[in-house]
């Protein structure tokens, strides 16, 4: 974990314990819930945005929304490498992290304005600043426990508790500004919901900017880098990826898809050959991590349909209609949240008390899968046999597939956090953290591609719907299994860590 004077083995301060766990923690779980309720603030909202502003509502431009939401997620994810990179050798995770912030604020605030070179100027910018912060905080929860310490699951899946605890309420609140206080549920005002999504981002700025004294040396730069200069040449590097990302943005889903793939090639090469240099016991671990981002990638693609298919799906398609109330769409969003934040505790505890009978990391990835396909089966019982006479499937059905999901995604993303600090090579812990994302990524950008399909060229029905995620099942399904079969394997790499 280098870039700290917590790297060495026995390094890591005597912190004051709060809940049983470093108070630290607690800090950068509220650092993350800001941040997290300024990306989840605008997550729900920017296809529907797409389609209303630029495609005057039409359902033909579902397909492009789609595209550009996946890619945007993918390229949130993959600067993640960059920034765990600059963190880890350049200017350390906590100034990373304030200087992410920062530079997410202004394109949040950019996005609010009405026009469609300014928007994805401002998405191209929230990129190049949660490239800085999102690998970084996530970096330095793991520098708060040694590596053998047992808290170290349950301290991600508590973090993780903080994620989905500002994913949870962003959602309601921007939901309800954009189409009740400032709009209609004809039309929403998502305007709003950006702006406020920019204010969540200030909070997690300055909530850091005080708490950061708690960390001791954890995340300060490296020794002999400590010079404040070199934050101004990360902003001005950072700064000029801008336009970069603009065009990453608006080239084709697909030639985007084989730029990540290549990046990801890159990545795994630059980890392999450090876990050659640390000897065999790291090199094997890092071949076990990466064999485990490549299904990462499986999951986040079916799994990120919530925020473009699924929101189609819940405009067009699903009941919402509460005797003359409607449910808002962004609403749905929130169910993921609240399942997490309900089940995150209880799993807790459990991979805690399980002890020994821990399942492998690899066998919670396989049941990540499998959960997730469950709810793709969900949806192709009700779009075949739930569907009413006005063309609807049942509100329950799609509520009840966030929920199967989300207990899907406890048993993958927060084990993920922790495994990828455990097996990664010392030296590029920040940077393996990052290919943990760009991996999410690259699963993100085929979101969209899939997405696309599913709404077809003008717009979802029943028919696409239905033909869609019955593909999408299958495919979760047979990845869950093979995890399964080699999880023996993959278990040996690790040579001991669970």
């Amino acid at each position: 974990m280098s870039g700290t004077a917590a790297s060495a083995p026995g390094a890591i301060p005597e912190f004051k314990q709060t809940m049983g766990h470093p108070r630290p923690l607690w800090m950068l779980f509220m650092t993350e819930f800001w941040e997290r309720f300024a990306f989840y603030g605008i997550r729900w909202a920017l296809t529907l945005y797409i389609v209303q502003a630029f495609y005057a509502g039409s359902g033909e431009g579902e397909a492009p929304a789609s595209r550009v939401y996946g890619a945007y997620l993918a390229l949130v994810y993959a600067a993640a490498i960059i920034g765990g990179y600059i963190a880890d050798r350049v200017i350390g995770y906590q100034r990373s992290i304030l200087l992410g912030a920062v530079v997410m604020s202004a394109g949040l605030f950019m996005i609010a304005y009405p026009d469609q070179t300014v928007f994805h100027v401002g998405l191209a910018t929230v990129i190049a600043g949660n490239g800085l912060f999102k690998p970084n905080i996530s970096a330095m929860v793991g520098q708060l426990y040694a590596p053998t310490d047992q808290r170290r699951d349950s301290g991600f899946t508590l973090f993780y508790m903080g994620i989905n605890a500002g994913a949870f309420i962003a959602p309601i609140l921007t939901g309800w500004f954009s189409d009740k206080v400032f709009g209609t549920d004809a039309m929403p005002a998502y305007k709003v919901v950006f702006i406020a999504s920019g204010i969540g981002m200030l909070l997690s700025l300055v909530w850091f900017w005080f708490g950061r004294r708690q960390l001791g040396t954890i995340g300060r730069p490296l020794a002999g880098a400590e010079n404040k200069s070199r934050v101004l040449w990360v902003l001005l590097f950072v700064l000029a990826s801008v336009p970069v990302y603009y065009f990453l943005l608006a080239i084709d889903a697909a030639t985007l898809q084989w730029i990540l793939s290549a990046m990801f090639l890159v990545l795994c090469g630059m980890i392999l050959v450090e876990g050659f240099r640390e000897g065999p016991v790291a090199r094997d671990r890092a071949i076990a991590m990466l064999i485990i981002f490549v299904f990462n990638v499986l999951f986040w693609c079916f799994f990120e349909q919530a925020g473009s298919s699924f929101n189609f799906l819940a405009d067009k398609i699903v009941n919402r209609d509460f005797g003359g109330w409607i449910f808002p769409v962004g609403w749905f969003q929130s169910v993921n949240s609240l399942a997490i934040i309900t089940v995150a505790p209880v799993l807790a505890w459990l991979w805690m008390r399980m002890g020994k009978a821990n399942p492998s990391i690899p066998r919670k990835f396989g049941l990540g899968l499998i959960f997730n396909g469950l709810a793709f089966l969900l949806l192709m019982f009700a779009l075949s046999s739930l569907v009413s006479a006005a063309g609807l499937i049942p509100f329950w059905t799609l509520f009840m597939v966030y929920v199967i999901q989300s207990v899907g995604e406890l048993c993958l993303s927060p084990i993920g956090l922790s495994m990828t600090t455990k097996l990664a090579p010392v030296k590029l812990v920040g940077f393996a953290m990052g290919g943990w994302f760009l991996s999410t990524g690259i699963g993100n950008n085929l979101s969209g591609i899939f997405a696309s399909h599913v709404s077809g060229e003008t717009g979802m029905t029943v028919a696409s719907a239905h033909a869609g995620y019955t593909q999408g099942f299958w495919i979760l399904l047979g990845g869950g299994v093979i995890l399964f079969l080699i999880a023996p394997l993959i278990q040996k790499l690790m040579h001991g860590v669970k």
